[in-house]
């Protein structure tokens, strides 16, 4: 398949292993504790990118005892630890996912507040494109799209048609 054609796919959602947060923090030499495990373990099993007071909701959830000073510690040392990547996807609150979790971007539904992750080869080229061309070996990049929606069904065909012609949608 040639995929400089190829339409943008979502990344395919995977089961989650309920103890891959915790093995990166024993590979990279971090004590845990029984409450640093119940936050591995909720982070580990999230599908969505939850920000900390989501977090301490879940583990709340499965453990009374969980402060929610403990998971703002325990989510601040994943990061610092590279366990955890930080995002800002509006809102006004970092939300987290596993660094291990793969190549991807994001697609940020901003009425709904809903993420959508998904992969690009076309994007993956151009970016390493336009490094070469500006004299660069691409390590790393990120791409977050914001969106809305596009309406559907005949009037809002009608309002694009207007605004081909260059009439007024209105």
């Amino acid at each position: 398949m040639d995929t400089r054609t190829a339409p943008p796919r979502t990344a395919a959602p995977e089961a989650p292993d309920p103890m891959r947060i915790e093995r990166l923090c024993i590979e990279r030499g971090l004590k845990m504790t029984g409450q640093r495990r119940l936050i591995a373990r909720v982070l580990s099993e999230a599908v969505d990118h939850p920000d900390v007071e989501e977090l301490y909701r879940r583990a709340l959830a499965l453990d009374a005892r969980v402060s929610i000073a403990t998971v703002y510690r325990t989510v601040r040392l994943l990061e610092e630890k590279g366990i955890l990547e930080r995002h800002d996807f509006g809102g006004g609150r970092a939300r987290y996912e596993a660094t291990d979790h793969g190549h991807h971007y994001h697609l940020i539904d901003v009425d709904s507040g809903k993420v959508i992750e998904f992969a690009d080869a076309q994007h993956e080229a151009l970016a390493e494109a336009i490094a070469e061309r500006l004299g660069f070996k691409l390590i790393g990049h990120r791409l977050e799209l914001f969106g809305r929606r596009a309406e559907t069904g005949p009037a809002s065909s009608a309002r694009r048609s207007k605004v081909r012609r260059g009439e007024d949608p209105a």
